[in-house]
């Protein structure tokens, strides 16, 4: 018997009393993410309905690679098992190759189980060679620095003047002890792109799971708000993630203002790294990040087939959706809001 060989792995599902090694992992991990966190199992299945699988892998009981999956079945959008739907980044987050790869198969396992159309994973970095890979998404991430004006400065010219365009207009900013006011400007601005918005339960639960680890931060113009965004803060990183406004917001200068005000808050409360999130290559808010000064890098999705025969594509850019998207927008605002979330929830 071979004495230096590693003790094996084992997967097995996460419990409750698992809860809290999950999050000390995750906190440890240099590939995970603040999706990883176990509070995301909650948030999803409570405002969502769908079915999580939440994989460990441990070695000796201690955990060395976690999988956080869910389920999401809809006649609309078909069927598949993701990690992680509603979500930017997911995957498996592992301390060494065995963990990742021990992960990875329970999760192929399962698709195959569930007969599922397919199994997404929504990598950061590459992961199994031999997958489906999406070139759709890309992330924005650069360093912040405690000086605003520094901050200032790290903004390309044009937006730069953006920035001092809201400043001379008199925008304000304050942190929302709520997530309400950030949710009623982000469902109209959603609504106004044309796609179904997800209820105000998604926001409470965030919220409730995440406490002071979630921030709306509110943009005022003459103590009216005219745009807002709720903020997640994981280790140094600051992630701006829901954002809405008032049409008004662009005479104003209010976004580029917003972005650049909470840099410079986060980096005060010790953030060094912002995270734009992802955007669709060539689309609209990829644009405005790189004219912030934010470089695009590849997402690497990727995609174990099962019933499927090829990529799917659920993506505002399909044109089978053109049509729902104009009649979409048409709605009132009222209407969106109730019908918005029952269709949302299956878009993942």
């Amino acid at each position: 018997m071979n004495n230096n060989c590693p003790p094996p792995v084992d997967v097995i599902p996460c419990q409750n009393q698992d809860h809290s090694r999950w999050d000390a992992f995750v906190e440890q991990c240099p590939s995970a993410t603040f999706f990883h966190k176990v509070g995301w199992q909650e948030v999803l299945a409570t405002t969502f309905g769908h079915r999580p699988y939440y994989f460990l892998a441990q070695r000796n009981g201690k955990i060395c690679g976690v999988l956080p999956l869910f389920h999401v079945k809809s006649l609309l959008f078909g069927n598949a098992l993701s990690s992680l739907p509603f979500l930017v980044y997911g995957g498996v987050a592992a301390t060494d190759p065995e963990a990742e790869i021990a992960l990875e198969n329970k999760a192929q396992l399962l698709a195959q189980q569930l007969n599922v159309d397919h199994l997404e994973m929504r990598n950061i970095e590459p992961g199994n060679d031999n997958w489906l890979v999406k070139d759709l998404y890309y992330t924005f991430r650069k360093e912040i620095s405690a000086d605003p004006d520094a901050n200032l400065m790290a903004i390309p010219r044009k937006q730069r003047a953006e920035v001092r365009r809201g400043i001379k207009k008199g925008l304000t900013s304050r942190i929302d002890s709520g997530v309400d006011l950030c949710y009623d400007l982000y469902a109209e601005s959603v609504r106004n792109l044309g796609t179904p918005v997800f209820g105000r339960k998604l926001f409470h639960q965030i919220q409730k799971v995440f406490g002071e680890q979630c921030q709306s931060l509110i943009i005022e113009h003459e103590g009216k708000p005219v745009c807002s965004v709720l903020s997640y803060t994981f280790r140094d990183q600051v992630l701006p993630y829901y954002a809405g406004a008032t049409p008004e917001v662009r005479r104003l200068g209010g976004f580029a203002f917003m972005y650049w005000d909470l840099m410079n808050r986060a980096a005060a409360d010790g953030a060094r790294l912002f995270d734009f999130g992802r955007s669709k290559k060539d689309a609209g808010s990829f644009k405005f990040k790189k004219y912030f000064g934010f470089e695009p890098e590849p997402l690497h999705y990727q995609y174990y087939l099962v019933k499927a025969d090829g990529l799917p594509n659920v993506s505002p850019t399909n044109p089978k959706y053109r049509l729902f998207i104009s009649l979409w927008k048409r709605l009132p605002l009222p209407i969106s809001k109730v019908m918005g979330p029952w269709i949302a929830r299956s878009l993942g």
